[in-house]
């Protein structure tokens, strides 16, 4: 399955920010290491809003990322954010599995 993680990514520091983004793709190397193939919404956003001059960064943020998960078909939320909760949102609005820990996500079949 493509399953798209979420969780949060802002925060005061870019320390924090940093922490945030690694327990992200931590838990992306979790899913691959089961068989799925991984997406972090942020990921795909953060190098295009880094290089692009937009008024609000985390609206930018937020349409690449929904974008993003808007194609998994499932989605892991490790945390609970704004931005994750609008992740979640839109995964049970299509009627697609949201899980809530690594545990809970089924190996992939062959």
């Amino acid at each position: 399955m493509i399953i798209g993680i979420a969780g949060p990514y802002s925060a005061d520091t870019e320390e924090q920010r940093q922490q945030n983004l690694d327990r992200l793709n931590k838990a992306a190397a979790m899913l691959l290491e089961k068989g799925h193939i991984p997406l972090i919404g942020v990921n795909a956003a953060l190098p295009v809003v880094n290089a692009a001059d937009v008024a609000d960064r985390y609206k930018a943020i937020m349409d690449i990322s929904m974008a993003v998960i808007d194609k998994c078909e499932a989605l892991l939320l490790i945390a609970e954010s704004r931005g994750a909760n609008m992740e979640r949102d839109l995964v049970l609005s299509k009627g697609l599995p949201v899980y809530y820990c690594i545990d809970e996500v089924p190996d992939a079949t062959v």
